[in-house]
């Protein structure tokens, strides 16, 4: 065991059980709670993040009724058949030395369905459906129904409960203004608006007794108008103390705010002062939530002293043996979220089940195995970008001779472009534990190599993974060779200079991305300050919901993005961080231009025109045009490799050059690795 954590990994005694570190695993509803038929899938997932050594682990939401789903036939805990099956659940993590918690989760007005329901009649800016105004009676009945999943929860052998209390759903929406208009006694008053919230604590301590946990989530910041102030938040976890919480959870703003709360552009631990602040107020533990993602971070929230847990949820899917590896004094091991919910989020917003683009395996364990080779093969991968990297690591944990070519210098491929993006410095991580993880397992990587089909073929390998990416397309465009024309790459990894005016060619996700690089100063660091300025966010005790005027800095350029098709700019981005990215510059006063023709690049700028009868003629006049047209596969050696005869894969963007997809990159060279 180290010191190098001595908060993070003390034991947290709650009188009646002991969790054996302060990391909690945060809930994140992986869609595999929906149906009987995965439960199997689901206990080895919780499982395998209890034998990774998390202290107390929080399930996905199971609603207490129908009216509570987040989907038709969603995840619900209703009765005695549903809770003998969750036995398969407990059982394994229990027998993998863990504890388990199951959240409690009403969706209310954002359940998915026409069944739902709510404090008052007021529809979610994200749902279709309009909830049904719950009676007096019809809220008793509620609460007893969260009273009742909690007891189902104990019998299924569940070590506690956590109560959605957050986020917008149904409880955060008895609590604000906002969505409760009512005047009986659950409305009307903050006291009044506070009464459901804890008379479920209250009951369901009554029925679960003394010694099982309940965690109460608690949205410490709405982050949206007609939000809770401060001293309603305060006063709700005093109540909730006081009715019998054991532990307070932090939540922080609605699925409907504007401001991004988990995203790669927020810095690391940008809520824990809101945390800290309210924990002064009580006397029972308190989680620190948002954006924590490392050892050292979370050590440096805990040893401040006011909080006593650090709950992460997506870290978890990245690495589910995130706290062996800190308890080994190795944090360089660990494969630390870069917070792009492109497998995680963005999947349960589909409904499709949850994974991690870094660790394609996290919800897949029982079906996604890397068991160690039966025989030994001598085997080259060619180009280390995600899907290169990801292909010869888990090649060589299975006890395959692996040999790394890759042409630059460093390792990453178009990684090492996106760590430069403003509000992608986390990608740096991915690369660093690449690097450290390839060392450990005895890849032999050599840099700055061009290998050759013939020297492939000499040396006698086995077989050859091809991972030799894209190069930027060079769209066909009158004056494309002009002196004042730049590929994204060169702009962004190596650094060229670029003009205070800049017309951006293509408004995919690289184009976006490259907007945003335009359009700040760059540092090597998030600012929390500076961050908060930008979005609008204050301290809880100014203003209810924590909302202010945003004061975004001014871009140090003129950039105009454009693109080819007509429609939104950014249309086709994933829906958790493609807001984000349009609001973002919105903000920074990017000009977005959409149907237009290229007619061709000159000393006075880029021209172009709209329409088929290419109407509408306009120069802007730029200094600088970077190309962000698209890619294309770069897969010559491939070709060559397979008419000489030899056994040949081909992954990621050298397989397909779409949009660029480290998801699926990553997740070829998984699953080729397992089969090989």
């Amino acid at each position: 065991m180290t010191s190098q954590f001595p908060h993070l990994l003390e034991p947290l005694d709650l009188g009646f059980t002991t969790l054996k570190n302060r990391v909690i695993m945060g809930s994140m509803h992986t869609g595999l709670e929906d149906r009987a038929k995965n439960t199997a899938r689901l206990a080895e997932f919780y499982a395998e993040r209890a034998r990774g050594g998390v202290g107390l682990i929080v399930t996905g939401g199971y609603a207490p009724n129908r009216t509570g789903w987040l989907l038709p036939f969603g995840a619900k805990l209703t009765n005695r058949m549903e809770a003998h099956r969750h036995r398969t659940v407990t059982k394994a993590v229990h027998d993998a030395g863990g504890k388990i918690a199951l959240q409690i989760l009403h969706a209310g007005r954002y359940s998915y369905q026409p069944l739902s329901v709510s404090a008052s009649s007021i529809k979610a800016p994200i749902n279709p459906f309009r909830p049904r105004r719950l009676t007096s009676r019809g809220v008793r009945w509620q609460i007893r129904n969260f009273v009742r999943c909690a007891r189902l929860a104990q019998t299924a052998g569940y070590d506690g409960v956590e109560i959605m209390g957050g986020e917008g759903y149904f409880i955060n929406q008895f609590l604000c203004d906002r969505t409760n208009k009512r005047t009986d006694e659950w409305g009307g008053t903050p006291d009044r608006r506070r009464r459901m919230a804890v008379e479920i604590v209250r009951r369901t301590r009554a029925a679960v007794g003394p010694n099982f946990v309940i965690l109460f989530r608690l949205s410490m910041a709405d982050l949206v108008e007609g939000g809770q102030s401060w001293d309603e938040i305060v006063a709700l976890a005093q109540e909730v103390e006081s009715a019998g919480a054991t532990i307070i959870n932090t939540d922080i703003g609605w699925h409907e705010s504007r401001v991004p709360t988990i995203v790669t552009s927020v810095p690391r631990a940008a809520f824990v002062d809101v945390t800290e602040k309210l924990a002064e107020h009580v006397s029972i533990p308190v989680v620190a939530s948002n954006r924590i993602n490392m050892p050292e971070v979370a050590e440096e929230i805990l040893t401040r002293g006011e909080v006593q847990l650090i709950s992460m949820a997506r870290p978890m899917l990245a690495d589910p043996m995130w706290v062996r590896k800190a308890e080994a004094g190795a944090p360089d091991e660990i494969n630390t979220c870069i917070a792009c919910n492109q497998a995680c989020l963005d999947h349960a917003f589909v409904n499709k089940h949850v994974s991690c683009l870094l660790n394609p395996r996290a919800g897949r364990e029982t079906e996604l195995t890397l068991l160690p080779t039966r025989r030994k093969k001598n085997l080259a991968v060619v180009g280390a970008g995600p899907a290169g990297l990801s292909a010869a690591l888990n090649l060589a944990q299975r006890g395959h001779a692996v040999t790394l070519f890759e042409a630059r210098d460093d390792i990453g491929g178009q990684f090492g472009i996106a760590q430069k993006i403003p509000g992608k410095e986390e990608f740096a991580e991915t690369i660093r534990y690449f690097r450290r993880q390839l060392d450990l397992a005895g890849v032999d990587v050599r840099l700055g190599t061009r290998v050759e089909a013939a020297e492939l073929i000499a040396s006698g390998y086995d077989e050859v993974v091809i991972a030799t990416g894209v190069v930027p397309r060079v769209p066909d465009i009158p004056g494309i060779d002009h002196p004042k024309v730049l590929s994204y790459a060169e702009v962004v990894r190596d650094g060229r200079p670029v003009g205070k005016s800049v017309a951006v060619i293509g408004a995919g996700g690289i184009g976006v991305d490259v907007s945003e690089f335009l359009t700040h100063e760059h540092s090597p660091t998030l600012d929390v300050k500076e961050w908060k300025q930008e979005w609008g966010v204050t301290d809880p005790e100014s203003a209810p919901g924590a909302l202010t005027t945003p004061q975004p800095s001014p871009s140090p350029r003129e950039v105009y993005l454009l693109q080819r098709k007509p429609g939104r700019i950014g249309a086709g981005l994933a829906k958790t961080t493609g807001w984000v990215h349009r609001a973002a510059l919105k903000a920074k006063g990017v000009h977005e231009i959409s149907g237009v023709n290229y007619e061709r690049i000159d000393d006075a700028g880029l021209h172009v025109s709209f329409g088929e009868k290419r109407e509408r003629p306009r120069t802007l006049a730029v200094d600088t045009v970077v190309i962000c047209a698209g890619q294309e596969s770069v897969r010559d050696l491939a070709d060559e490799l397979t008419v000489a005869g030899m056994t040949t894969h081909v992954i990621g963007g050298a397989d397909v050059a779409a949009e660029l997809d480290a998801k699926r990159a990553i997740e070829q060279g998984t699953r080729l690795a397992a089969g090989i």
